[in-house]
C-alpha cells in the first residue's frame, strides 16, 4: 500500500478552501468577471437553497399587486381570482426546471439555448425574447417606479415638474445597474436580506390591506357559465406571464456545483417565486374588493396609515430595482449571446442607457409605454413556446451539456447544426408561437382559435404543449440533433 507523504498531501486540492476561493472571487464586493463564458468546476460554490431568497426579492413587488386588482377589475369575484393566481403561479415549476440546467452547463439560458436553435437561430431567438422583451419591461418598471417617487418627493414638498421626474428616472436606473453591474456574487448576497425587508413590509401591508377588505364582496354582475370560462383563461394568462417570462433562469444557477440536483434547484426557485407572487397578488385583490383600484397605488393608500404609506412606497422602488436589476443582468448576457464583443459589464450598461431613454421619452415626451404594455400582452405567445422547446430539450438530452462546446460559436462548432440554424428548434418554436397567437385573446388582439372559442384564451397551454411535443418528435429523427450529443 503506498504512502501519501507530507509534501503529497500539502499539494492535493482542499475541496473546502477551493469551494471559500470560488465564492471569493463571486463576491457582492467584485465586479463579476464572467459573462455568457463557461463557468469552470473550480469557480462553482453555492446550494440550491441559496436560490430561494433570489428569487422571493423581486417578486414581492407592486406589479403583484396591481395584476392582482387587474383580475377583479375583469369580473371574477375574490376566489375565482385566488384559483386563477394558483394555477398562473404554478407556471413558475417550469421556470424552475429550466434553471436546473444552469449547474449542468455552467452556462447562461443564453447560451444553453444554442443546444435548441443552433448558433445562429439562437441569435435570433435572444434577441426577441431575451433582450428586446427585457429592455421593454426594464422601461415600463422603471417609469411605474418614477411615478411612486415623484408622488413620495411631493408628499415633502418637492414639486413635480420634468426635472423632478428625469432625475428620479435616473437615481432609480443608477441604483439598478450598480447592482446590474457587480453581477452575480452581488445579487445572491445582497437579495437574502432584502427579501425578509421586503417581506416583512408586505406583511405589514397585507394586514391593514385585509383587515379592510370585504371578504363577501360580489360583483355587480357576477361571471356565470361561459362567460366566466372565458374570464378565468385570460386571468390564468395574465399571471401565468409573470413566471414565464423567466426564461433566463440559468443565469443565476449556473455558478451551483455541477452535481447540484434539478429538483432541488427547480423547488427552491420554484418555492422563491410561487409564495410571495402568491400572497402580493391575492393582497391586490383583497384591495380591490373594498376600493377603486383603477389607480393602484391611491387605491392602496387608503388602507395604510400616514405613517406607513411612505415606507410602503419606498418598499414598492426597492422592489422595482431588485426586479429590474435580474432583468438588466440577464440582457446583458443577452447582447453577449446575440454577437456583441462587449465585456458583460458594458452590455448591462448599453441596456441600462436605451431603457432609461425608453423610459424619459415616455415620461416627459409620449407615452408609448401604454402602447408597449399592451403588446407585451402578447409576449405570452413567445415566451410559452420557448420554455416548451427548452423543457423538451432538458428532457431529451436528460439534462447532460457540454458547457464548454456550448461556448464555442464557431463555425463547424458541435452546435452550428445547418446554417447555424437547429430545424428542429427553429420548426417546433415558430410553429408553438403561431398557434399560440391564434389562440390567444388579449384586448389588442383575439386570434381566429379564440374567436371561435368565443374568446378563451388558450395561448399559455398550446404554446407549450405543441412545441415541446413537436420538438421531441424532430429531434429524435434528425441526424444533425444527435450528433450533437
Amino acid at each position: 500500500m503506498s504512502q501519501v507523504t507530507p509534501d503529497t498531501a500539502a499539494s492535493a486540492p482542499d475541496p473546502t478552501a477551493l469551494t471559500r476561493a470560488a465564492a471569493a472571487n463571486d463576491s457582492a464586493t467584485r465586479v463579476e468577471t464572467h459573462g455568457i463564458d463557461f463557468i469552470p468546476s473550480t469557480e462553482r460554490h453555492g446550494r440550491a437553497r441559496d436560490l430561494f431568497a433570489v428569487w422571493a426579492a423581486p417578486n414581492v413587488n407592486f406589479l403583484a399587486v396591481v395584476i392582482g386588482a387587474s383580475l377583479v377589475l375583469m369580473g371574477l369575484s375574490i376566489w375565482q381570482a385566488l384559483i386563477a393566481i394558483v394555477i398562473g403561479n404554478l407556471f413558475s415549476i417550469i421556470t424552475g426546471i429550466i434553471a436546473g440546467s444552469g449547474p449542468a452547463a455552467g452556462t447562461p439560458s443564453e447560451v444553453i439555448t444554442r443546444a435548441m436553435y443552433g448558433v445562429n437561430g439562437n441569435r435570433v431567438n435572444v434577441a426577441i425574447a431575451g433582450w428586446l422583451i427585457s429592455v421593454c419591461y426594464l422601461a415600463i418598471n422603471w417609469a411605474a417606479a418614477t411615478t411612486v417617487m415623484v408622488g413620495l418627493l411631493s408628499r415633502a414638498g418637492v414639486p413635480a415638474t420634468g426635472w423632478t421626474i428625469a432625475v428620479s428616472a435616473i437615481v432609480i436606473a443608477a441604483a439598478t445597474m450598480i447592482i446590474s453591474v457587480y453581477g452575480h456574487g452581488m445579487i445572491m448576497r445582497l437579495y437574502q436580506p432584502l427579501a425578509v425587508v421586503l417581506a416583512l413590509i408586505f406583511v405589514v401591508m397585507a394586514v391593514f390591506v385585509v383587515g379592510g377588505a370585504q371578504w363577501d364582496a360580489v360583483q355587480v354582475q357576477p361571471l356565470e357559465g361561459f362567460d366566466l370560462i372565458v374570464m378565468m383563461s385570460a386571468g390564468i394568462a395574465l399571471t401565468a406571464s409573470g413566471p414565464l417570462s423567466y426564461t433566463n433562469s440559468a443565469d443565476f444557477a449556473r455558478y451551483l456545483p455541477e452535481t447540484t440536483r434539478v429538483r432541488d434547484v427547480a423547488l427552491w426557485t420554484s418555492l422563491g417565486m410561487v409564495i410571495p407572487s402568491v400572497l402580493a397578488t391575492f393582497v391586490g385583490v383583497l384591495a380591490a374588493s373594498s376600493v377603486d383600484m383603477s389607480d393602484p397605488e391611491a387605491g392602496l393608500e387608503k388602507f395604510l396609515p400616514d405613517w406607513f404609506a411612505p415606507i410602503f412606497l419606498i418598499s414598492v422602488i426597492v422592489g422595482t430595482i431588485a426586479n429590474n436589476a435580474m432583468t438588466a443582468y440577464s440582457s446583458g448576457l443577452a447582447l453577449q449571446a446575440v454577437g456583441i464583443r462587449l465585456p458583460r459589464t458594458r452590455t448591462v450598461l448599453l441596456d441600462g442607457i436605451v431603457g432609461v431613454l425608453m423610459t424619459l421619452f415616455a415620461l416627459l415626451i409620449w407615452n408609448f409605454l401604454d402602447s408597449v404594455s399592451s403588446a407585451l400582452q402578447l409576449a405570452v405567445t413567445v415566451l410559452a413556446p420557448v420554455m416548451g422547446v427548452y423543457l423538451a430539450d432538458m428532457l431529451w438530452r436528460r439534462n447532460r451539456y457540454d458547457g464548454a462546446a456550448l461556448a464555442d460559436d464557431s463555425r463547424g462548432s458541435r452546435f452550428w447544426f445547418s446554417g447555424g440554424v437547429h430545424l428542429a428548434g427553429a420548426v417546433a418554436v415558430l410553429t408553438g408561437i403561431a398557434l399560440s397567437l391564434m389562440c390567444s385573446s388579449t384586448m389588442v388582439f383575439t386570434g381566429p382559435i379564440a374567436l371561435a372559442l368565443g374568446g378563451i384564451d388558450l395561448s399559455v397551454p398550446v404554446g407549450l404543449v405543441v412545441s415541446f411535443v413537436l420538438y421531441l418528435v424532430l429531434v429524435r429523427t434528425s441526424t444533425r440533433s444527435k450528433e450533437s450529443l
